[in-house]
């Protein structure tokens, strides 16, 4: 296996860069990044495909960077809520291998449009900032590969409580993630912190290790919240055997695994939602846009 293979099956983030182009090419035209969380694209996912990005305005919405403590950590995270409201339903949004940069404060903007408090957390800071690499396999080397579950964990109930203070109503909490993101989304919908999940291509099986010691396959008979996996039929990284394997595992499991569905968009491949990547898939990214809001308010996430 590649070192991407025995992480988390991040290879895939590779390959759906442009096509033809290397790390070291298009160099010049990636921008320095700004040093606000969630500004700007990460370094390593440039070029954007400019005539796909979604933006959306932060009108009528509180966004920005905030920091909340965990263990003593100030921990980074980019917030969107309607401006003025409290008991709002609260989204965790888990970002993809490149951090917390412009497409998942985009995400994030998307959600408090819908009433929404929206919080995505810089689960790599304690290691360094990934918004500022060029090379994915530095990324992986550097950052990724040193981030523990343990941490993730901590760090996503430190934003629950952080939502729980500053206007959301946290019993209508779920979460959502992509890819890295993704896998994430299934370890923290078997906490009880949330109502359901949305995973967005996140890998479903791995070896163990110190740092990540259990994968969404290893606790998916264990799920509190029921999530709704979105895969692509075409994903390199992530073989429908793999989803076949796991759909069996939730079939014999608690109530909520076995409430779990997965959706495959045949001709989609990884990050289909990415829409300032050439991996976007229009059709699957808005279907699978409308089911996540569709399973969120029918688990009480609304």
């Amino acid at each position: 296996m590649s070192q991407f293979d025995d992480r988390t099956g991040l290879q895939a983030d590779f390959d759906s860069l442009r096509p033809g182009q290397s790390n070291e090419q298009g160099a010049t035209r990636r921008t320095a990044l700004l040093t606000a969380l969630g500004v700007g694209y990460a370094a390593a996912a440039l070029p954007v495909a400019a005539q796909t990005a979604i933006t959306t305005s932060t009108d009528g919405l509180q966004a920005g960077p905030v920091k909340f403590k965990v263990a003593g950590f100030d921990v980074p995270a980019y917030v969107a809520q309607p401006s003025g409201k409290t008991g709002l339903p609260v989204v965790l949004v888990v970002q993809e291998i490149f951090g917390v940069h412009e497409y998942i404060a985009d995400t994030c903007r998307r959600f408090a449009k819908l009433g929404y408090l929206a919080i995505a957390p810089d689960l790599y800071a304690r290691q360094g900032d990934a918004r500022g690499y060029t090379e994915i396999p530095k990324l992986m080397a550097e950052i990724v590969s040193k981030v523990p579950d343990a941490q993730v964990m901590a760090d996503l109930d430190g934003a629950v409580a952080y939502a729980a203070q500053h206007g959301g109503d946290v019993s209508k909490a779920g979460i959502t993630g992509f890819c890295w993101g993704g896998r994430i989304t299934w370890l923290y919908a078997a906490t009880g912190k949330v109502k359901a999940g949305v995973a967005w291509y996140g890998r479903l099986v791995g070896e163990p290790s110190a740092l990540t010691p259990r994968h969404p396959v290893d606790i998916a008979a264990e799920l509190k919240a029921p999530v709704l996996g979105l895969y692509g039929g075409k994903d390199q990284g992530i073989p429908l055997d793999t989803v076949d394997k796991m759909k069996t595992v939730l079939s014999s499991g608690s109530p909520a695994a076995r409430a779990s569905e997965f959706v495959v968009y045949p001709e989609a491949g990884h990050a289909f939602h990415a829409d300032y990547r050439p991996s976007y898939l229009k059709e699957a990214a808005e279907d699978g846009w409308k089911r996540a809001l569709a399973w969120f308010k029918a688990h009480g996430v609304a």
